[in-house]
């Protein structure tokens, strides 16, 4: 064994360094940081489209997104470190979520009512309410819409990747380009991480924050994780006569997402046939644009009517197949294990709690500030869904 560290943490995305920099800032022990892309050019953070929002569907997603606003908002509470930024930016345009269904209307308020229990703002606007707030949008079709209002809109990805990067170094964290190609599990210990360098590193703690290869590295173990990498293709949209750049995140109920980048919009949908992908496919599906969201978008934005693609991305989601979830804590049956994976789309507004939760664990053995056991993954193994169903 080359060396001994208190936590070695696989992945270096946007979880591992929240990870990082919070079990620093609590004093727990050497921390490593396993990574075998610094650029972390095909990561799900530097490829996301960086919302935040409260309007989940269960309440501890909407408690975890809160802490989340708060955190970016008040950076200086956390992080107050020579040569760290003091601030990431945040347009908080909102989000509008749109209903088309009676069906639809009722469980909007259902969940808005449980939103705002929880301290969210958010507004359920009539159609003729939706056509004066934003009239750019043709609303002959809604039947009710929800509003955050404060607290949700997007934010700068890599500025909050870097900001906790910088932190957890600065506080005594050690980056190792590297990959974890092996995991050594006595019972129910692991004792040590082999990288393809051919280090061996003997871990206190092991954490998972390795993103869609979360199911590689529990295979390691012997154990089995539903995640798993789904494409997304983000198209660049020119709309010279819908230049509103104060718009909010619409979500509509055709089945597509968009929202203003500067004088232009970004805009994606599900494939229609959604499945895993090939870890190395980042080829946008230029197709989709067309036979999925060009029709749609142009119905209820009309002045649409003259938008082209300019570029278009493909990025990958971890999807947790079981109930779109996070999946987070102590692995049953593994003691020195810890997960934080399958975030499926929202995960890096959820980073800040998640962090924080992943060094409480390891620190008490629970939970002190946010309770997850919710997400733990006992369910995983007991095939108990714990669902999230507003995925965008």
């Amino acid at each position: 064994m080359d060396e001994t560290w208190d936590v070695v943490i696989a992945g270096g995305g946007v979880m591992g360094v929240s990870a990082a920099f919070w079990l620093t800032r609590m004093g727990i022990g050497r921390v490593c940081l396993i990574e075998p892309d610094p650029t972390l050019a095909r990561s799900s953070t530097a490829l996301s489209v960086a919302s935040i929002r409260q309007q989940f569907t269960n309440p501890v997603n909407v408690r975890i997104s809160a802490f989340g606003i708060h955190f970016l908002r008040n950076l200086r509470d956390f992080i107050d470190l020579e040569g760290v930024p003091g601030k990431i930016h945040v347009q908080e345009n909102g989000y509008l979520f749109l209903a088309g269904t009676d069906i639809a209307a009722g469980h909007m308020r259902d969940v808005a009512a449980m939103q705002r229990g929880e301290g969210a703002d958010t507004r359920l606007l009539d159609a003729a309410a939706i056509g004066a707030r934003f009239p750019y949008l043709a609303t002959d079709d809604i039947t009710l819409g929800s509003w955050g209002a404060r607290d949700e809109g997007w934010f700068d990805n890599m500025g909050l990747h870097d900001v906790l990067r910088r932190a957890a170094r600065a506080q005594g964290a050690v980056f190792v380009t590297d990959r974890v190609v092996d995991v050594t599990r006595v019972g129910d210990r692991i004792t040590t991480v082999t990288l393809t360098s051919g280090r061996r590193l003997g871990c206190g703690t092991l954490v998972n924050a390795a993103g869609t290869a979360a199911a590689s590295l529990l295979r390691m173990v012997g154990e089995d994780l539903p995640v798993e990498p789904r494409k997304r293709t983000v198209f660049v949209v020119d709309a010279p006569k819908a230049r509103y750049p104060d718009a909010p995140l619409l979500i509509d109920h055709q089945g597509y997402y968009a929202r203003p980048e500067g004088q232009h919009w970004l805009t994606a949908t599900v494939p229609q046939e959604d499945g895993p992908a090939d870890p190395a496919d980042f080829d946008p599906d230029w197709h989709l644009f067309e036979e999925l969201i060009w029709e749609k978008i142009w119905r209820r934005i009309p002045e649409f009517d003259e938008a082209r693609v300019i570029r278009s991305w493909a990025g990958h989601y971890a999807f947790n197949t079981l109930d779109q979830n996070a999946i987070v804590g102590r692995w049953p049956g593994c003691g020195n294990l810890v997960v934080m994976n399958g975030f499926s789309g929202h995960g890096l507004q959820q980073a800040p709690a998640m962090g924080r939760a992943v060094a409480e664990m390891i620190e008490t053995g629970g939970y002190r500030t946010l309770d997850l056991g919710a997400l733990g993954p006992e369910r995983i193994l007991r095939g108990r869904p714990f669902l999230e169903q507003a995925i965008v």
